[in-house]
């Protein structure tokens, strides 16, 4: 059994990597910005809800003591992206690294990952670029973690393409290169999850993962 800390639990990743983790007999403490919110995190047996902010080193440092991982499925709709991205980044680096947290596992995103062809899906022809300072953001943040000369082993997890919003749990899942109509279930994407926690494959890079 491990100690695992879940910044934006409070997401449906979040969430689904709280269960996950539990399921595998892990003790849990799920970060979200106001716990009176998410009443529902505690209920399960194992799991300790707190507030706290992943932009803030000292709130990192504070919160992780004790944990041997980390899973970071943040958002903030209300800051500006690549600030956001880069600050938690910076922040995960270092209060992590003050808590003696050796494996950090964040949710990324598809649309900066590579395609079988090389090219990031966000500039393959026809890609949607509504959101496009949003992809930047995500981009840089991994940026930061890429550069990093200390900090814990981490690794970027991302749908291949997208999540199947209203899909079931398989049990399986399977590495692939981003693919714009590639989709997971929160409940498998969890699985690949926890798999980089209990026994880590991939190290210091953004990897897809889609229903296998």
């Amino acid at each position: 059994m491990s100690r695992i800390i879940v910044f934006g639990a409070g997401g449906r990743a979040g969430r689904a990597a709280v269960t996950e983790a539990r399921s595998r007999g892990h003790r849990v403490t799920a970060v979200v910005r106001d716990p009176a919110g998410h009443a529902g995190l505690s209920a399960a047996d194992g799991v300790r809800t707190v507030a706290g902010d992943v932009t803030r080193a000292d709130d990192v440092a504070r919160l992780s003591a004790g944990h041997d991982a980390a899973i970071s499925a943040v958002h903030d709709p209300a800051a500006r992206p690549e600030a956001f991205f880069t600050g938690a980044s910076r922040a995960l680096l270092d209060g992590l690294e003050r808590a003696g947290v050796h494996r950090l596992v964040g949710v990324g995103l598809a649309s900066v990952l590579e395609t079988a062809s090389g090219d990031l899906l966000m500039d393959t022809p026809g890609y949607p670029q509504k959101y496009h300072a949003f992809y930047l953001g995500h981009a840089a943040g991994t940026d930061v973690l890429r550069t990093a000369a200390a900090g814990p082993d981490w690794l970027v997890l991302s749908p291949a393409g997208d999540f199947d919003h209203g899909g079931a749990r398989t049990g399986g899942y399977r590495t692939a290169p981003a693919e714009a109509t590639s989709r997971i279930s929160y409940a498998d994407f969890a699985i690949a999850l926890l798999d980089e926690i209990d026994a880590p494959r991939h190290h210091r890079t953004h990897v897809g993962v889609e229903a296998g």
